[in-house]
């Protein structure tokens, strides 16, 4: 199936998005993402961190990148997404202010979104999709 033009340009922004993120747990945003560690995480939290920006940079790239793997790339993508969500839910559950959410109600907010980045990821690759019923003759 061929990719439609929105799919394409939402799997650009996704790639950025996380080249965006990995970049920002390496750099200037490293404190904010430290926050989202969950604490019973037995790995030092700044490991974590790293290592998770790394990820976050190859699986931004490979969105870009490869073509002819683009249904593996959105798979890895969103177990990615699904393996950091007890750092998010983790956030809400201590009530630790991070990259602005400094309340229960935006924390919360937050926890519904993961969800929507799981389904982006799986969409724009094209590796969830509506079968088509064959027509037969």
């Amino acid at each position: 199936m061929q990719a439609s033009f929105i799919q394409h340009a939402a799997r650009v922004l996704l790639g950025l998005f996380l080249l965006l993120a990995g970049i920002g747990h390496l750099t200037w945003a490293r404190n904010e993402f430290l926050a989202q560690v969950p604490q019973w995480l037995p790995l030092d939290p700044d490991l974590v961190v790293l290592l998770s920006g790394f990820v976050e940079i190859g699986l931004g790239l490979a969105l870009l990148v490869f073509k002819s793997r683009r249904k593996q790339v959105g798979w890895a993508v969103a177990i990615f997404f699904l393996l950091i969500f007890p750092g998010n839910l983790s956030q809400y559950i201590h009530k630790i202010d991070a990259f602005g959410l400094n309340n229960d109600t935006t924390r919360l907010l937050r926890l519904f979104f993961q969800p929507v980045l799981i389904l982006w990821a799986l969409w724009c690759t094209g590796a969830v999709q509506k079968n088509k019923p064959e027509v037969t003759a």
